[in-house]
């Protein structure tokens, strides 16, 4: 079972400045596991430690202190290994609000990558279909869904350019280099009033995109959107924007079937 391992951040006050510093800055590791000793900078963390029931304290051979519980979802998602680069939870958040897709709802997906998206929505929805054509990538894929110990995803290896094996899917997601290829066959594969998400990194393929959609009389153009996700550094009474933020990582083009 995995766990999670936290060291908490620890302040001091320090009369000469005036103020609170940081002595020991906070730290999270990831216990895949815990029949092992864990090596940590603050020192050695037995097994007997790393089994103690959630909540609990455990402690190094350095006397450092830190709080034990199961890993979710989540904090294993966040640990897969990533070939390509993968939509991050931010734009991820956005695909599952806008499309209102729930756990009656099957999602085709092209263009799996490292299978992050496909791994994300199959948490949310009935079933997953994910297309992948590099070889190179499959194994990660499936090692990855495996991981995560999903059984409502499938992988299939075919082009999409030249159409889905399904149809009447609630939703079509494009993480592809030339979405504007699979317009046709995702408006194919999708029903009336269900949705058609392309990812794309830069402009052009937005622009590309939208125009290939707009020829499509089955289809309507819904919005182009970019997610911007800004970092906030809280400290009692001073409260600024963090120097390094997530920004861009890609548009999204949201599109729906209407005929």
């Amino acid at each position: 079972m995995s766990r999670i391992l936290i060291l908490r951040e620890k302040k001091e006050h320090v009369a000469e400045l005036g103020r609170a510093v940081t002595t020991v800055k906070s730290k999270q590791y990831f216990v895949s596991d815990t029949a092992k000793p864990l090596h940590t900078a603050y020192g050695l963390i037995q097994p007997a430690e790393l089994q103690k029931p959630d909540g609990s304290a455990v402690s190094s051979d350095q006397g450092k202190e830190f709080v034990i519980f199961s890993a979710e979802f989540v904090d294993k998602y966040k640990r897969l290994r990533k070939m390509p680069q993968t939509i991050p939870l931010k734009d991820i958040g956005f695909i599952i609000a806008e499309t209102g897709i729930n756990g009656e709802s099957v999602v085709l997906d092209a263009g799996a990558g490292s299978g992050a998206l496909a791994a994300a929505l199959a948490r949310v929805v009935k079933r997953v279909v994910t297309y992948e054509v590099r070889q190179d990538f499959v194994q990660n894929i499936k090692a990855n869904f495996s991981s995560l110990g999903l059984t409502n995803v499938e992988l299939r290896e075919k082009n999409v350019y030249e159409g889905f094996d399904e149809s009447g899917a609630d939703l079509v997601t494009l993480d592809l280099p030339e979405p504007w290829k699979a317009v046709g066959a995702a408006a194919t594969a999708v029903k009336i009033g269900g949705f058609i998400i392309s990812y794309s990194p830069s402009v052009p393929q937005v622009m590309d995109f939208v125009a290939e959609v707009r020829k499509d009389s089955r289809l309507l153009l819904v919005k182009t959107v970019e997610q911007i996700e800004r970092l906030w550094e809280v400290e009692e009474r001073r409260v600024r924007p963090k120097s390094i933020s997530i920004g861009h990582s890609g548009f999204l083009t949201v599109v729906r079937r209407i005929q």
